[in-house]
């Protein structure tokens, strides 16, 4: 049985805390509303509860999938006039995720107290992020949130979608590239030595190739070799994740991501998409330009574009274009920064941020599936490259050893 913390007021004015065993929390706010007391907050407990089990909630990441079904069905049951304090208590009864659900109760148990929605949200960063809470802000002010949380709810799922495309690309040549250096290594160390006594056996002298994948396997099974190179490596990598989250580390690393060959391109588009999908959903729903630019420039995922972003802010508190000022920082593709100044002379931003969204991510889509159309063959050719290279430094010396038979 899960365990909540309760926040209760006495009759006597008197606050509390206190713990207690129920099936949920509608039932723990009921038992102790019986004791005459008024219910301040409910919240799960986190960690080990009363009856010693382990909760393990903590572990439960929110998806963007999670987001965006809560999203959808919560905007039903707004747009069917459901209050909010019922919609977020039937939201939390259905929801699956663990920490979701938490937020949720929160979230309902603020309601009731009287906190505006957007306002509750944002006290539960790590399940409603700057972006979801400014959207639904700006519904609630212009009355229309139904109509934000379906907009949420489709931004959310072009979001996941556009993920999607990245990582199914990127799946292939990662599990191949693991695939292959696992047989890479596997054979060097238990293969080659079995090789190598029968070599010594028989004396002569070992090819050149041949002797250079012997010595690397006397180094990966030596651990007074092995142990510091590994060290060493993880030193690089935790300097180099280090180093990005300073500012100069994330321009300098940003920027050649940018410049790579075949995924500079599409990150660059992938960002374009993002910006334009984003800012576009905000701008409709009615968030302030300057607040928009401001919330986009901390979701764009590079510090470069990050950079454009936030100069573009600048222009326009200016008095600027938008779509000068992005032209001007020589990020963003001209077609895209084109098309935003024709929507901009037209008076419909949003609708115009909304099509280059669904360009280039129809680009990013065929981009990918270019890439993957190269990488597929590449990656056979090095796996194939790589297990060859055993097999042929293994058979050179065959030819040595057929001469000191006879």
């Amino acid at each position: 049985m899960p365990t909540y913390v309760v926040r209760a007021r006495s009759p006597q004015g008197k606050a509390s805390k206190q713990k207690i065993n129920a099936n949920s929390p509608k039932e723990a706010r009921a038992n102790l509303q019986q004791q005459g007391l008024y219910i301040l907050d409910v919240k799960e407990a986190e960690g080990f509860s009363l009856n010693g089990d382990l909760d393990l909630s903590f572990l439960n990441n929110i998806t963007v999938k999670d987001k965006a079904l809560f999203s959808r069905q919560f905007a039903a049951l707004v747009n069917a006039g459901v209050a909010l304090v019922r919609g977020l208590g039937v939201m939390s009864e259905q929801c699956k995720n663990p920490k979701l659900k938490k937020a949720l109760l929160d979230v309902n148990a603020d309601v009731q107290q009287g906190v505006s929605l957007s306002d509750a949200m944002r006290s539960h960063p790590e399940a409603f992020d700057e972006l979801y809470v400014a959207m639904i802000q700006a519904g609630e002010m212009g009355g229309v949130l139904d109509e934000v949380l379906n907009r949420l709810s489709k931004l959310l799922e072009d979001s996941a979608r556009l993920n999607n495309q990245i990582k199914s690309a990127l799946a292939y040549p990662v599990v191949v590239t693991l695939i292959a250096v696992a047989i890479f290594f596997g054979m060097v160390i238990f293969l080659i030595p079995i090789f190598d006594g029968i070599f010594k056996q028989l004396g002569g002298e070992l090819p050149a190739f041949t002797q250079l994948l012997v010595n690397l396997s006397e180094f990966l099974r030596n651990p007074a070799y092995l142990v510091p190179t590994i060290v060493v490596i993880i030193g690089i990598v935790f300097g180099m994740r280090q180093y990005y989250k300073t500012r100069a580390g994330r321009e300098t690393i940003d920027r050649i991501s940018l410049k790579v060959p075949l995924f500079g391109d599409l990150i660059q588009k992938t960002a374009v998409a993002r910006f334009c999908r984003t800012f576009g959903s905000l701008s409709r729903s009615g968030v302030p330009i300057l607040s928009a630019l401001e919330i986009v420039r901390d979701t764009a995922g590079n510090q470069i574009i990050a950079n454009a972003v936030d100069e573009a802010r600048r222009e326009i508190q200016g008095g600027g274009m938008l779509s000068l000022a992005l032209q001007k920082e020589k990020v963003f593709p001209v077609l895209a920064t084109q098309m935003i100044n024709v929507g901009e002379e037209t008076g419909e931003l949003d609708k115009m941020l909304m099509k280059v969204a669904d360009f280039y991510e129809d680009e990013v889509e065929q981009a990918v599936k270019a890439m993957t159309s190269v990488i597929e063959p590449l990656m056979i050719v090095v796996l194939g490259g790589m297990v060859g290279s055993i097999l042929v430094a293994m058979y050179l010396p065959m030819f040595k050893v057929f001469d000191l038979v006879g």
